[in-house]
């Protein structure tokens, strides 16, 4: 299994400092993502959050959630990475059993793809993913929200936010590998098990992850899809 970006190594400069993605007031994002916080503000259940609104695009859904979602995982790797355990990791450490996540480097013939531990897979993806989602070019401003979901629409988008899913699939991967024992010390587990549920009910509800994708997890994500089902009557 391999992603894209730049450089390879140790920790990149900065590692950690993720900042969370705002919606703005009045934009689109921020009126899909008001639908999501109204309902679990209110005790609504985690079907009813990831059902799409009535009358809403599907493609402005996973949107914002590609989004929200990415808010959840930096925040969470955020307690982890200052951490000076992170540097005893070696490339090609750090990952769920059976499986090894490599980074490519470059495009078309000069593409590379390198080793590296689980921590700078972490940091590289959280970076690639908040780089997609301040490109407007790809996320657009939706003070034009007729611009911003044609563009949420096009083919090239729905692989880009694909992309997005499984990556961030993978660093839930990793935090359970070899980072729920610290964060259960730091009686962050309920936060991380929450989190990871209302991931997984959203790629359940849209058909969001391959299969091949979710094995490293299996003994996680079988029970949570099973009460997705069991909730939906399925």
């Amino acid at each position: 299994m391999t992603t894209r970006s730049s450089a390879s190594g140790g920790l990149p400069s900065g590692a950690g400092t993720f900042q969370p993605l705002r919606h703005r007031s009045g934009t689109l994002r921020d009126r899909l993502h008001g639908y999501t916080k109204q309902t679990l503000g209110a005790g609504g259940s985690l079907n009813d959050a990831v059902a799409l609104p009535q009358g809403e695009s599907c493609a402005g859904w996973v949107a914002v959630h590609a989004i929200d979602f990415y808010n959840d995982v930096s925040t969470i790797w955020a307690v982890m990475a200052e951490d000076p355990y992170l540097d005893s990791f070696r490339p090609g450490e750090g990952f769920p059993s059976g499986v090894e996540y490599r980074w490519s480097e470059g495009t078309g013939r000069d593409a590379a793809t390198v080793s590296v531990s689980a921590p700078v897979y972490i940091e590289k993806v959280l970076q690639w993913i908040a780089d997609q989602i301040n490109d407007e070019t790809k996320f657009p401003d939706d003070d034009d929200e007729a611009e911003a979901l044609r563009v949420f629409q096009t083919p090239q988008f729905a692989a880009l936010c694909g992309q997005i899913f499984r990556r961030l699939f993978r660093v839930y991967g990793i935090v359970y590998s070899s980072f729920f024992g610290t964060l259960e010390a730091l009686q962050m587990a309920p936060h991380l098990n929450t989190c990871f549920k209302h991931f997984m009910f959203f790629c359940t509800e849209f058909g969001l992850l391959p299969e091949r994708e979710m094995e490293p997890l299996e003994v996680l994500v079988k029970p949570i899809r099973k009460q997705y089902h069991l909730s939906k009557g399925k």
